[in-house]
């Protein structure tokens, strides 16, 4: 209904709080009404009953707009409809649950999913490099929450090289540093623009720390970021075939599907570092994603052992079965003889049982093969052999 109107054009019988219209004063209203005469032609009056219950519909903003203006028109004439206005109206306010101002941390990836299953992306990432994808989301996820003094918290980086743990000391930056450094060998091979020359992922690292602001900072990010978002944007544009790419990391080569799978490995295992750095909560990833890493790892140990038996620091021996437990794990035999050799469970000759996440801790070289807490029976020279040899695939 439409009241007197003030001077300024504003409506003195209907009040606005909040943006939820305030019951006028029955006798103020009713005061200003009576100078009107009711205008020719309007419908007659809905009855006290019919408006009387017209109003919790009214308090639900369930009315139309002919019954809302009925119904207020009312309550400036009605005291007991107004209280009892007023009632309904504090009623629905408690049927709204208070809500908590911080976002739910899974509304982006229920968003992400349902968007993407309204309208799948036309080009999507594939498959093999979804745990590289991921997981350098996940560590940026990490980078953005940190305070610009934890950029520069001690981080000892860990490895294991000729029956040896090796460590050393940086900053948060400088393990981020590292990992651009080291993407940069996928970069090349896929014909990215490269300011490094060195070959092997440690001379890639001392050379971009050397080459770099002393001590990095949280500048390095935005670099880093945007090297990991054009590599997946070029690999999901190129098509098949790209993912037989040979990677050159100096002494060895991987296929670009093996060296992303790698790259998206050491991303975690240095995001773990830094969380433990600044006393971040950090898990590991997904479980299939998880099973990809040790399955990589599994698939490498035989060339490692040949390695250290050309070293002379391993025996040679036939087959060893790999029991990897939890998420991500499942079972593997390991060729003992050669690279070229099969291993198969008739040859077997040891066996060696430890958790997912602990056996990746050992192929970074975060965990001495003589702590791994395992499960071993059988040869103890076999198993000593693949502990070690899991061992030295980590690097700087």
């Amino acid at each position: 209904m439409t009241g007197p109107l003030d001077g300024d054009g504003h409506d003195e019988g209907r009040e606005e709080v909040g943006g939820v219209p305030r019951i006028p004063s029955p006798r103020r209203a009713a005061d200003n009404y009576e100078s009107l005469p009711a205008p020719e032609g309007a419908p007659p009056p809905l009855p006290h009953k019919v408006l009387q219950s017209l109003l919790g519909a009214w308090a639900l903003s369930a009315c139309s707009p002919e019954e809302t203006s009925a119904v207020e028109e009312h309550l400036t004439e009605c005291a007991p409809c107004a209280e009892e206005a007023l009632r309904l109206r504090d009623a629905v306010g408690l049927l709204h649950n208070e809500r908590d101002l911080d976002l739910d941390p899974l509304l982006r990836s229920r968003v992400l999913e349902n968007c993407l299953g309204r309208r799948p992306a036309r080009i999507p990432v594939p498959e093999w490099a979804g745990p590289y994808d991921a997981e350098t989301a996940r560590l940026d996820a990490l980078l953005r929450d940190i305070g610009d003094s934890e950029w520069h918290a001690p981080v000892r980086l860990k490895w294991f090289e000729r029956d040896r743990t090796m460590n050393r000391r940086t900053t948060v930056a400088g393990v981020i540093s590292h990992l651009q450094a080291v993407d940069s060998l996928v970069a090349t091979a896929i014909g990215l623009d490269d300011s490094l020359s060195p070959k092997t992922p440690t001379e890639r690292t001392e050379a971009y720390w050397q080459g770099g602001h002393h001590p990095p900072t949280r500048a390095v990010r935005g670099p880093w970021r945007e090297q990991t978002h054009t590599l997946v944007r070029t690999v999901s544009f190129a098509g098949r075939g790209v993912a037989e790419l040979s990677v050159s990391y100096g002494d060895f080569s991987l296929p670009l599907r093996d060296a992303l799978l790698d790259r998206a490995f050491e991303c975690w295992v240095h995001a773990d570092d830094i969380a433990n750095a600044v006393d971040y909560p950090y898990e590991p990833p997904s479980g299939a994603h998880l099973h990809g890493m040790i399955d990589l790892a599994a698939r490498l140990l035989p060339t490692a052992l040949a390695e250290r038996r050309r070293a002379g620091l391993a025996a040679p021996g036939r087959s060893l079965h790999l029991e990897v437990e939890g998420s991500g794990g499942g079972d593997w035999y390991i060729a003992l003889d050669s690279p070229a050799a099969i291993g198969s469970p008739d040859r077997k000759v040891a066996q060696v049982a430890l958790d997912g996440v602990e056996f990746c801790q050992l192929v970074a070289g975060h965990i001495a093969p003589e702590e791994a807490a395992a499960g071993q029976d059988g040869d103890r020279e076999a198993i000593r052999d693949v502990l070690f040899a899991a061992a030295s695939l980590s690097r700087l």
